[in-house]
């Protein structure tokens, strides 16, 4: 079974449709009798719709009849390369629409009570979208292979590099963070904020640390901002990051919450002058998706070796829009930039919801200038197993793309 589909809620019509907004295809639906066809087409009684392979249809139908169900499965259709919406009974064509025209009226109301709700703007751009009719969808293409496991000649090592997975009250992605790390042989290592400031824990026994993303505070706006204030108002805490920074061996990475905290702690950190500030969306609204981003060339340790590559991202981020003080510091960044979010077609996304902050330039991860620090909105430690992604390739292996940051930042620190 490829895809499924209930047909309660608008009956066969409604069910279909939606099969085919979702595959971005065309359909053609035959139907048996003229004169029954709105009664098969809107009934909403107890039903399934069931995509399978031309191939596999005869052991669909061995399979209904040994269940006793042979008499209800009917053969109805199937998705078309073109992009019309076409049902025919008894031969005879009696409807024709363009798929996008449909979509484009079923997602109308969303639209409208988007548009009066978020940024009409982004509304906009999210609604005309599904006009183009040539979206090829997300992609995995890497110049690298994932499977490759570059830490491999570490695993009878005994002592594993320390990293500090760093989170504040609320935040809520260490587990991940660790898991990821752990993957990449690193020894985790727990530290609550607390641990610093009561002295129970020094980051100089640390070969990396991460700040975590999640709602720290209690997801109030501008919540990294106090989780760097409680670093910069503390003079002993505030030396022992400074001093972790401008040490040539130490990695530090941010990410979401952990990168708008980072981004505000620049004064401690070398090499990062002009990097952004992280302000609210654009649409106005949290933004939890799936996005396209695609690696720059940059000196950043943890995507050494992956320029060039498209691949997807989780964001999950309220303030997630990066923001210069002015056209310079944007321009200054220079080869700072190490990640940026791209459209399906693998240009640079300007547009909301490929860009899904309004982050100016398609800009999501910077590092300094050496490459030792990187932060990043988007959340590379959810989806660093393939089967953490909503859709990859078949056959893909075990890991994803994203698992590579976390390899090259132990290989780094051999």
């Amino acid at each position: 079974m490829l895809a499924c589909h209930d047909r309660s809620d608008g009956g066969l019509i409604v069910s279909v449709l939606e099969m085919a907004f979702a595959g971005h295809c065309g359909l053609e639906l035959e139907l048996q009798d003229a004169s029954e066809a709105l009664a098969e087409l809107f009934a909403e009684e107890i039903g399934m719709v069931l995509q399978v392979r031309d191939g596999d249809l005869p052991a669909l139908r061995e399979l209904a009849e040994s269940h006793g169900l042979a008499g209800i499965l009917h053969e109805i259709g199937g998705p078309a390369s073109h992009g019309d919406i076409v049902i025919r009974a008894d031969g005879r064509e009696i409807f024709r629409n363009s798929r996008i025209g449909l979509q484009r009226r079923w997602a109308a109301t969303s639209f409208h009570m988007q548009r009066l709700r978020d940024n009409a703007e982004c509304a906009r751009r999210e609604y005309d979208a599904l006009l183009d009719a040539e979206d090829p969808g997300i992609c995995f293409e890497t110049v690298f292979d994932p499977q490759e496991d570059i830490t491999a000649a570490y695993v009878n090592l005994q002592a594993r590099p320390r990293v500090a997975i760093l989170r504040e009250q609320g935040v809520n992605g260490q587990m991940e963070m660790a898991a990821a790390f752990d993957r990449a042989r690193f020894a985790a290592i727990d530290v609550h904020m607390t641990d610093l400031i009561s002295g129970a824990v020094d980051l100089s026994g640390f070969d990396a640390l991460v700040a975590c993303g999640g709602f720290s505070y209690g997801d109030v706006f501008g919540a990294g901002g106090g989780w760097a204030r409680s670093i910069l108002c503390n003079a002993a805490l505030c030396k022992q990051f400074e001093d972790f920074f401008h040490h040539p061996r130490k990695l530090a990475l941010g990410v979401c919450n952990g990168c708008q905290m980072m981004t505000l702690l620049r004064e401690l950190i070398p090499g990062s002058a002009h990097w952004p500030t992280f302000q609210r969306n654009l649409s106005e609204q949290f933004e939890a998706r799936f996005v396209m981003v695609r690696v720059v060339e940059s000196p950043s340790a943890f995507f050494g070796g992956m320029a060039g590559s498209r691949f997807p991202l989780a964001v999950a981020h309220g303030e997630g829009r990066a923001s210069f003080s002015g056209d310079a510091d944007s321009t200054a960044l220079g080869s700072r930039v190490a990640l940026r979010y791209v459209d399906n077609h693998g240009e640079i996304a300007v547009n909301y919801p490929a860009n899904p902050n309004g982050s100016v330039d398609g800009i999501a991860a910077v590092c300094n200038t050496d490459g030792r620090v990187t932060i990043l909105m988007p959340h590379p430690e959810r989806v660093y197993r393939s089967c953490q992604n909503s859709w990859r390739p078949d056959g893909y292996g075990e890991d994803a793309p994203a698992m590579r940051l976390f390899r090259n930042a132990r290989v780094w620190l051999d």
